[in-house]
């Protein structure tokens, strides 16, 4: 993964903002702990690995980044409000998530618990707990709930993933609604197949292939291909944008069946 902060181009509305990020032990999640870090906001990434984490600051720190851990399981509501007691974020990136591919009939119930526990009950957990400390602190913020495209259309084998990340669709609209009065705007990104180092291998098989051939731009997306929707998100271009889906997916969704 490449954690170089780099000049980019500065988002209105994200300097000096204090963003929390799940699941950045890895993958699309430290991607995004970097991409902020290079807006200068201060950045505090939580997920179960503190060990991950650690490295992962102290490579960032050495490039100038403002960034802090915090050991933080997002399935657990206890873990969520020890870990966010008393902090205050004016940005949530809800990116934490498990996966499972197995046939519906082999979806045993400690495999449907642990990835609706994650994928939905986690994202409802952190959000509540950011929005409630926004809230009494009289903080406005935003909150952006990371689902996939398979939240709106599906696949063979991830019924369980499929149904947690449609409801965190719908969680987000709920959020917003509710939120948009307290000044926290909530939204969420959907994005596609997105190549990182955990499914690297098999995109490099047949059948990997055979998926990226079904993607109208006949390629896998890249991390970097969702800063700019989540800069959108977070930054103030988006000042007008609550309960939105955007989804980054190279035209899957309006492919033909």
């Amino acid at each position: 993964m490449n954690t170089e902060l780099g000049k980019r181009e500065t988002w209105p509305g994200l300097a000096g903002k204090r963003a929390l990020v799940t699941g950045a032990s890895s993958g699309l999640g430290a991607h995004f702990a970097a991409l902020l870090a290079a807006q200068g906001v201060q950045v505090v990434v939580a997920a179960r690995r503190l060990d991950r984490l650690e490295s992962l600051c102290a490579d960032l720190t050495e490039k100038g980044a403002s960034i802090t851990p915090l050991e933080m399981d997002v399935a657990s509501s206890t873990s969520v409000t020890q870990a966010m007691s008393g902090q205050i974020f004016d940005l949530v990136v809800n990116n934490a998530g498990v996966s499972h591919s197995a046939p519906a009939l082999d979806h045993d119930p400690d495999t449907l618990d642990r990835v609706i526990d994650t994928n939905l009950k986690g994202v409802f957990h952190v959000a509540r707990t950011a929005a409630a400390e926004m809230n009494a602190n009289g903080r406005s913020g935003v909150i952006v709930n990371v689902a996939s495209i398979l939240g709106s259309r599906v696949a063979g084998n991830v019924a369980a993933y499929a149904a947690s990340k449609g409801a965190v669709i719908q969680l987000t609209r709920a959020l917003a609604l509710e939120l948009a009065r307290h000044r926290i705007r909530v939204n969420s990104l959907s994005p596609g197949y997105i190549e990182t180092d955990l499914n690297s291998d098999f995109f490099a098989s047949e059948p990997g292939q055979a998926l990226v051939r079904r993607i109208p731009q006949r390629r896998l997306g890249r991390p970097g291909d969702l800063d700019g929707p989540l800069l959108l998100l977070l930054s103030d271009y988006g000042r007008f944008m609550t309960g939105a889906d955007i989804v980054v997916d190279g035209g899957h969704l309006v492919s033909s069946l």
